[in-house]
């Protein structure tokens, strides 16, 4: 006898909502799908178990298979099966979720049941035509029954035969999805969601290679590992297993430097293997590489909305079915429980990074370069990470050595501290570059950090708000006197006739380079010091620098480079030229310039020590220098 009736729905527009709307990817289908038919095997445990059903389980397992030639893919299971009354219950009223009312009645006994909002299983609307169910209950003396709809609100059922119990749900494949008839394509989908849960996947068989081919053998190909490294205790675990695990999950990647295995019951629940990657720069492409799973389900590799930002350079798995999610399971819903996980994952991080630190610092030190930028990312993010990592977070000074703050401190309070109190904290970006630099401040007995990360201007800034009179100066910033200043500056003894004849000589030999203004300044640095030194002005430089990857700052990106010309009056050289000059109109100065080979020798070595002299200026440099040998 067939039995008609209508889906109870409140409005027969709901198909297409489901076909293009409630779900973010087409693909999510298969999950949904195998997701239901893993709790149907996992509920069939928990009845076992609690003596509600006395049959054998025998083999659970669920299987995927494709028939091309039909146009179709079934989803089969061993588990609990439906009744009629189920059917009507579960299937013709959508979003009345059987895993919600079975959770209530066996919250303390339940195996991992994933579903939650009854519309998992209408997502095979998405790709399909027709769908049709073939299910018997477990229960004793139930009926099998085939259940048929068309994607219209209307079905039909069936009473059937069907030997064993459990169900197979039967996909036709719709015109725009034929992609999914294809089996590298299910094979890509069912590793990507299913590879962990907690049920065999079985999709086809084996192959192996013979005779030159691909030779299908009688083994069942098993996509998933059923008990997965987080679900595991870490006493049984060793070293060569998390690195392994690693593996799996990322193919070809470096081996991580250390981990964190979470194992949380209360206030939420939450397990997970989090690993420290070697990052050495780019944060961006080293992000979103952690899988978030519910029950051992894939859910999604964009965790913002659980982990700090800066935990987003970790890599790894966290799984939990205590974190909300919309009916897709594809997008985080912020609550209570998401800020205490998050919290929770920044305090264990914090802890494991400290505890390698002081127990083992030379391991620490050696790896610092790798974490550097993780635990950049998170001072400049994360308040509660700062206050724990500012005792573990190092400075690397030009020489290989590293400090933390407070040693740092310590090494350099005598020497660079300035006429006003300030600690001045001399750094370089790139030590070959600024090479002369360094050279000239550790003359004067000054230190010099390498700041050559990519978040390091931005840690400059940060630390000069952090820590108490403190400044934070590019070493090629002002001259090695003005870098820390001790005393007063003795004043330029030069009038403005002479300022403005010295500005026509050398501005008019400064060659033309791109995005590229100098301002000509006058120290008087004694006749030991270089004749002439380029420096840049600290706030500008950082400014631009951090533009580069703030948004909201383009406009500083878009502004010239701008340096200061700085000669010193005291030197013989530069002496000469005033003297030269004295008096000469602008196009007699200018003439005079155009001749004399000196300055424009002394302006590119000064352009030559800041890596400025390329391309024609460069070649030119190197023709006028084989000359004069």
């Amino acid at each position: 006898m067939q039995q008609n009736g209508k889906i109870g729905v409140t409005t027969e527009n709901i198909f297409p909502i489901i076909k293009k709307f409630l779900y973010s990817d087409h693909e999510i289908f298969l999950r949904e799908l195998v997701s239901n038919a893993v709790d149907a095997s996992q509920k069939l445990k928990t009845y076992s178990s609690l003596g509600e059903f006395k049959g054998e389980l025998g083999e659970l397992k669920v299987s995927v298979k494709i028939d091309k030639e039909n146009g179709t893919i079934t989803i089969s299971d061993r588990g609990i099966g439906m009744t009629n009354e189920e059917i009507d219950k579960y299937i013709n009223q959508i979003a009345f979720s059987s895993a919600n009312e079975f959770l209530d009645k066996y919250q303390k006994d339940a195996n991992s049941i994933i579903g939650h909002f009854g519309l998992g299983f209408y997502s095979a609307f998405m790709v399909s035509k027709k769908v049709e169910i073939i299910t018997k209950s477990f229960k004793e003396g139930s009926q099998a029954i085939k259940w048929s709809c068309d994607g219209s609100p209307e079905y039909t059922i069936d009473l059937i035969e069907k030997e064993d119990r459990g169900t197979d749900i039967i996909l036709y494949i719709d015109d725009e999805n034929k992609n999914f008839l294809e089996t590298s394509e299910i094979d890509k989908l069912l590793k990507k969601y299913c590879r962990f849960l907690p049920v065999p996947i079985i999709f086809g068989k084996k192959t192996e290679w013979k005779d030159g081919k691909s030779i299908e053998t009688d083994e069942d190909n098993v996509i998933n590992d059923t008990n997965p490294l987080w679900t595991r205790k870490p006493s049984e675990l060793k070293d060569e297993d998390y690195k392994k695990f690693y593996q799996e999950l990322y193919p070809f990647s470096d081996e991580p430097m250390f981990w964190i295995h979470l194992n949380v019951d209360y206030p939420f629940k939450l397990t997970g293997i989090l690993y420290f990657p070697q990052i050495k720069s780019n944060v961006d492409m080293n992000r979103n590489k952690i899988q978030l799973y519910s029950n051992q389900v894939f859910v999604t590799d964009s965790v913002e909305g659980i982990v700090p930002e800066f935990l987003t350079l970790m890599h790894g798995v966290l799984d939990s079915p205590d974190i909300p999610l919309n009916v897709s399971r594809s997008y985080l819903q912020s609550d209570h429980n998401v800020k205490k996980i998050s919290n929770h994952i920044t305090k264990k991080v914090a802890d494991r990074l400290e505890d390698i630190f002081k127990n083992n610092r030379t391991q620490f030190e050696e790896k610092w370069d790798s974490l550097k930028l993780f635990v950049e990312y998170g001072m400049l993010t994360d308040d509660k990470f700062y206050e724990r990592a500012n005792k573990f977070c190092l400075l690397k000074n030009t020489d290989g050595k590293v400090f933390t703050f407070e040693e740092y401190k310590t090494l350099i309070s005598a020497n660079q501290t300035d006429k006003d109190g300030n600690l001045i904290y001399l750094y370089s970006s790139n030590k070959d570059e600024q090479y002369s630099y360094i050279s000239t401040a550790k003359d004067r007995g000054y230190d010099v950090i390498l700041f050559d990360g990519q978040l390091d201007v931005h840690m400059a800034g940060m630390l000069e708000q952090k820590l108490e009179k403190s400044k934070f100066v590019r070493v090629d910033s002002d001259t090695i006197d003005n870098l820390i200043l001790k005393e007063d500056t003795k004043e330029v003894d030069l009038t403005d006739k002479q300022k403005e004849e010295l500005n026509e000589a050398f501005t008019s030999q400064l060659p033309k380079l791109e995005k590229t203004d100098f301002t000509l300044d006058y120290k008087a640095l004694g006749d030991k010091a270089q004749p002439i030194q380029i420096t840049q002005n600290e706030f500008m430089r950082r400014m631009k620098e951090m533009s580069a990857m703030q948004t909201g700052m383009g406009f500083y990106g878009e502004m010239p480079n701008n340096y200061n010309l700085v000669l010193n009056i005291e030197h013989p050289l530069i002496k000469q030229i005033i003297t030269d000059v004295d008096g000469k109109d602008k196009d007699a100065v200018s003439t005079y310039a155009s001749q004399n080979t000196n300055i424009r020798q002394l302006i590119d070595l000064a352009l030559l020590s800041n890596g400025m002299l390329k391309g024609e200026v460069l070649n030119n440099f190197i023709k006028r220098n084989m000359e004069k040998i």
